[in-house]
């Protein structure tokens, strides 16, 4: 059974819980990410979701005070934090029983990947394609 180390996103960008809303925003919107882990002080505070801000700021950001409201306001405190060595199907059931979209991946306690539903569906269809990619084809029996 592969560890989530095998499927995380490794040295995921972050942003520090005193940032505006919208410099986590801006810094999603650039790298095409949807969820960032925050800090504080250098340790692990929780983490962010773009669905968050879009909750937080309101349908019109551009009318809300978005640049003065910190991420602290936004994040998620009571984050699935996992060790990096942890089974995968474990990190998926518990994902899946808890409703949840990612998980903060750590080493003795420090920031080292990040995994998300996203990273669950790229890692499935990879799977699939090998299997079929073993099988010869997509044919129907």
């Amino acid at each position: 059974m592969p560890t989530i180390k095998a499927v995380m996103t490794p040295f995921p960008y972050s942003v520090d819980a005193a940032q505006p809303v919208t410099a986590a925003r801006a810094l999603m919107q650039e790298h095409q990410i949807g969820h960032l882990p925050v800090t504080r002080d250098g340790e692990l505070a929780g983490i962010v979701a773009e669905r968050d801000i879009r909750l937080l700021l309101g349908a019109n950001p551009a009318a809300s005070d978005g640049g003065q409201t910190a991420v602290t306001e936004a994040m998620a405190r009571d984050s699935y934090i996992v060790d990096m060595d942890t089974r995968l199907d474990e990190v998926l059931n518990h994902m899946a029983a808890h409703h949840l979209s990612s998980a903060i991946v750590t080493r003795r306690g420090k920031l080292v990947g990040v995994f998300t539903v996203t990273d669950a569906c790229r890692h499935f269809a990879e799977h699939l394609q090998e299997q079929v990619r073993r099988s010869g084809g997509d044919d129907a029996a």
